[in-house]
């Protein structure tokens, strides 16, 4: 009875310890390899992943660790990189709980969505959570913040600078008044491209026919082009930020270079 007690026991240690590790191989975006979230919690992290993922057309992920002994922004460049490529639109949050840090890591659109200044109050709101043990609620902040930024769009003025050589690079964006002004001059100079060659040939509206039978000569080729490669990174065109929860979010986002890509992020301690 009580060797059958002692199996009993352990079974229910075993599945107690195999329970998180199954949750997190089941989800594509989310890697509990700490045993922070629970099944559920893992199965409404990944959804918010996946949706905004899709929104990016990119990944964005969570990834918690107790055994590294990288540092954390290396580790979130090197797991980002390896999830979806150099360059290409992704994040990731990591949660080091060994060295208690947490890092988030950008590429590719989402270096342009995250400025330095949202990622501050992305920090913000994530910190204190995991200083109070309250790892599912840091990593909903995040989700939740990281997709408000991407519905508000990169903010006017936005510009990447190169920590290690100082260079800066402006994202020149369309406002509604430029396109419009775009479109008036466009109108102008059609019906001016008109008028000047109704003017020229002394046209009659509704009287002349073009002698197309006699004149055109069509040839034909055939041109084949074969893709190889290309992948995708949009911006959604911005609207002002100034009311946005969480704070601001304008400036720029400040970038390194790591394994042959560009990063963004930034972490702090908790």
């Amino acid at each position: 009875m009580r060797k059958r007690l002692k199996y009993w026991l352990l079974l229910l240690l075993l599945a107690l310890a195999w329970a998180p590790l199954t949750a997190s191989a089941n989800s594509t975006h989310i890697e509990d390899g700490v045993g922070l979230f629970t099944a559920e919690e893992i199965q409404s992290l990944e959804k918010k992943a996946q949706d905004l993922s899709d929104k990016i057309k990119g990944g964005v992920y969570v990834v918690t660790t107790n055994a590294n002994n990288e540092e954390p922004r290396s580790f979130a460049d090197e797991y980002l990189r390896e999830k979806v490529g150099n360059d290409n639109n992704g994040a990731v949050l990591l949660l080091d709980m060994g060295q208690r840090e947490v890092y988030v890591s950008t590429s590719g659109n989402m270096i342009d969505y995250i400025t330095d200044s949202r990622l501050n109050n992305m920090l913000d709101q994530i910190t204190p959570n995991l200083s109070d043990g309250q790892y599912y609620d840091a990593a909903t902040a995040y989700f939740d913040q990281a997709d408000a930024y991407v519905e508000a769009g990169v903010p006017g003025g936005h510009y990447r600078i190169d920590e290690e050589t100082g260079k800066i690079t402006y994202y020149k964006t369309i406002t509604w008044m430029e396109g419009l002004i775009a479109l008036l001059l466009a109108a102008v100079a059609a019906i001016a491209f008109f008028v000047i060659i109704k003017s020229k040939y002394q046209l009659k509206l509704g009287t002349y026919s073009y002698p197309y039978q006699e004149n055109a000569d069509v040839n034909l080729t055939v041109n084949e082009n074969q893709l190889v490669n290309s992948f995708v990174t949009t911006r959604r065109i911005p609207r002002n930020t100034n009311n946005l929860s969480g704070g601001g979010g304008g400036g720029g986002s400040s970038t390194h270079s790591s394994g042959g890509g560009t990063f963004g992020g930034g972490g702090r301690s908790f």
